[in-house]
């Protein structure tokens, strides 16, 4: 395309605007998410200036010309913003693709005497616009990966409490599978709750934990260690009799640990430890 080219365009853009909001008005997804036919041509003319300024003779061809990022940082906040009022991102790249027809239909009226250099201009303005619509579509799709890994550590957050059961004692029952990110943010909430409550002892439940494997009782003895550079101690509670099996048929040693089949026998244990007695009211001594 030549530098001509982009100016005559630069120079029509009332034109296209037109052109585009003309035939948007009239398309099946117009209405819903836009109050008025007026925000739609705000809208559009704002995509439109940016996509005329940024565009050159040289660049058209090379949508990471450094010169391009400004066009592509305004799509990118163009389409979280679009999200935000309800649009699907199949409406926004279809609505960012609608602007080639106008842009074609211009272009045509433009280049009259020359076939060759219309066809090769519409080539190039077609493949532009494409690659500003995929540049829509990766920016939801970054963005509906960030909500999610956001929710993802939220959850984690959530499903992994510290709880202080007692004076010295802390307790955090797990849920679901561990594996290495989860079993990083478990060790994380055990030892800074250590920290904060200035616990002796942690008990990790695994009663909600489905099944055991090698990998999963690595993730345990890593956090028990961890636990005791602390100078407490920890005891792993939920031990099932399924999982004692798993446990002994892959050879794990888990001799160094203390483990209880239920959360009762852990506090039990952790109440020992600290010479600490529960008893009923009403009589003289029964231990919990």
């Amino acid at each position: 395309m030549t530098r001509n080219i982009v100016t005559a365009l630069q120079e029509n853009q009332d034109r296209i605007l037109d052109q585009w909001v003309n035939q948007r008005e009239l398309s099946e997804d117009f209405g819903g998410n836009f109050n008025s036919f007026d925000d739609l041509k705000a809208q559009s003319s704002e995509l439109l200036t940016a996509v005329l300024e940024n565009m050159t003779a040289e660049n058209i061809t090379d949508l990471y010309a450094s010169d391009l990022e400004p066009l592509i940082e305004y799509v990118s906040g163009l389409t979280l913003s679009r999200a935000k009022q309800g649009f699907s991102p199949r409406e926004t790249a279809t609505y960012i693709f609608s602007l080639k027809d106008a842009l074609l239909k211009v272009l045509g009226e433009l280049i009259t005497e020359d076939p060759k250099e219309l066809y090769r201009s519409t080539l190039e303005i077609s493949k532009f616009i494409d690659n500003i619509g995929i540049v829509s579509f990766e920016t939801f799709i970054r963005g509906r990966e960030e909500v999610i890994l956001g929710q993802a550590d939220e959850m984690a957050e959530l499903s992994t409490p510290v709880i202080k059961v007692w004076e010295g004692i802390i307790a955090m029952p797990i849920i679901g599978t561990l594996d290495s990110a989860r079993t990083q943010v478990v060790m994380e909430n055990l030892l800074q709750g250590i920290v904060e409550t200035e616990s002796s002892i942690a008990i990790l439940d695994i009663s909600g934990v489905p099944a055991v494997d090698s990998l999963v009782a690595q993730h345990l003895i890593k956090t028990v260690n961890a636990i005791r550079l602390l100078g407490a101690d920890c005891v792993i509670s939920g031990i099932r009799p399924e999982i004692a099996q798993t446990v002994v048929h892959l050879g794990i040693d888990l001799s160094k640990m203390v483990t209880k089949a239920t959360l009762a026998s852990a506090l039990r244990y952790a109440y020992g430890i600290l010479q600490l007695e529960v008893r009923k009211a009403g009589k003289e001594k029964s231990n919990l």
